[in-house]
C-alpha cells in the first residue's frame, strides 16, 4: 500500500515537472525560431514570444486541465466511463451563443469579455439553467434525469445551430464553421484573464470533492451510507464543473474529446483514485492540449489547422479502443 502511494505521487510531482517544461518550452517552438536571448530584446520574435506565443499556450493548458478535470468528474457522477463536458449541452450552449453573435453581426465588449465569449458564456448558462430546471421538475436531482435533459438540450441547441448555418450568409456560415471547430488563437492576455479564474475555481471544487467521487462511483446508496450529501455534492459538482466549462467554450470554442482521452489514459497510469487521479488529470490535460495546438500551428505550416481537428483526429481511434477493450 505504501510503496502504491508513493509510486502515485511520484506520478504527480513528473506530471508537475513536465507541466512546467511544456509552458516554458512550448513558446519557443513554430514556425519562427526564438533564442532565449531574442525574447529581452526589442525585436519581432520577442513581440511574438510575449503576446502570441506565451497567452496561446497559457489559453491551452488552462482550456485542457478544465476539459479533462469536467470529464473525470462528469465520469464519476454518472458513473459512465463514456460521460464528457459535452454530454449536458454546456458546449452546445456557448456554441449556439457564439453562432447568434456571429449571424447578428454584432461588435462590442462588455464585463471585460469581448461580444463573442461573452454570447458563449450566455448561451452555456442557459443551458445549464434549462437542464438544471428540468431536473427540478422532476423533484429531484437523479443522475438518469440530468443526463437524459442533457442530451435533449443537446440535440435542441444543436438544431438551432444548424437553422442559424442555414439562413446565414456565406460569410457568417463560414465564420460560424471556424468557431465550432475549436481554436486558441489570440493576442494578448485578455483571454487568459477570462478564463483563469473560472477554471481554477473549478479544479479545486473537483479536488475538494475527490473523496465524494470515490464513494459516487461505487454507488449512491453506500455514498449516503458514508455520510455524503448526494443533492448538496450533485448540485455544487454540476453547476461548478458545467460554468467552468462553459466559459472556456466561449473563448476557446467547442474542442472535443479531451474530457473523454485525457481521464482515461490517468486511470491507467494512477487508478482510479480521485485523490491522485484529478491532480493527475489537470496536469496531463493542460499538457496534452497545448501539445496538440502546438501540432495545429506547425503540421501545416505557414497554415495553421484548428486545434479541434487534432483533438478529434486523435479522440475517435481512442472512443473506438475504448468500446472495444474490455
Amino acid at each position: 500500500m505504501k510503496t502504491q502511494v508513493l509510486y502515485k505521487i511520484f506520478i504527480l510531482i513528473a506530471l508537475f515537472i513536465l507541466s512546467v517544461a511544456v509552458l516554458i518550452g512550448v513558446p519557443f517552438i513554430g514556425m519562427t525560431a526564438i533564442s532565449i536571448n531574442g525574447i529581452f530584446s526589442k525585436t519581432t520574435g520577442s513581440f511574438i514570444f510575449w503576446n502570441i506565443r506565451l497567452p496561446r499556450v497559457l489559453i491551452a493548458f488552462l482550456a485542457g486541465s478544465a476539459l479533462a478535470a469536467s470529464g473525470a468528474a462528469f465520469q464519476a457522477m454518472f458513473r459512465n466511463p463514456l460521460a464528457t463536458p459535452f454530454t449536458l449541452g454546456v458546449a452546445q450552449g456557448a456554441a449556439l451563443g457564439a453562432s447568434l453573435y456571429l449571424w447578428l453581426g454584432l461588435r462590442f465588449d462588455t464585463f471585460g469579455f469581448s461580444g463573442i465569449s461573452f454570447f458563449g458564456f450566455l448561451g452555456a448558462a442557459a443551458a445549464i439553467l434549462i437542464v438544471y430546471g428540468l431536473t427540478r421538475l422532476k423533484k429531484g436531482f437523479a443522475i438518469y434525469t440530468i443526463l437524459l435533459a442533457g442530451v435533449v438540450v443537446s440535440f435542441f441547441f444543436s438544431s438551432l445551430i444548424l437553422f442559424i448555418q442555414y439562413v446565414s450568409d456565406f460569410t457568417q456560415s463560414l465564420y460560424i464553421m471556424r468557431w465550432l471547430m475549436g481554436g486558441l488563437e489570440t493576442v494578448g492576455y485578455r483571454s487568459v484573464l477570462d478564463i483563469a479564474p473560472f477554471v481554477l475555481a473549478g479544479n479545486v471544487i473537483i479536488i475538494l470533492f475527490a473523496n465524494e467521487l470515490n464513494l459516487l462511483v461505487i454507488g449512491e446508496d453506500i455514498a449516503v451510507s458514508r455520510g455524503v450529501d448526494l443533492r448538496r455534492t450533485k448540485i455544487v459538482l454540476f453547476l461548478s464543473v458545467s460554468m467552468m466549462v462553459g466559459v472556456v467554450v466561449s473563448v476557446c470554442g467547442p474542442i472535443g474529446f479531451v474530457g473523454l482521452i485525457v481521464p482515461h489514459i490517468c486511470r491507467l497510469v494512477i487508478g482510479h483514485d480521485h485523490r491522485y487521479l484529478v491532480p493527475a488529470v489537470i496536469f496531463f490535460g493542460g499538457i496534452f492540449l497545448t501539445f496538440c495546438d502546438m501540432l495545429s500551428r506547425t503540421l501545416i505550416a505557414p497554415a495553421e489547422m484548428p486545434v479541434g481537428i487534432i483533438t478529434a483526429l486523435l479522440g475517435a481511434p481512442f472512443f473506438i479502443w475504448l468500446l472495444f477493450r474490455k
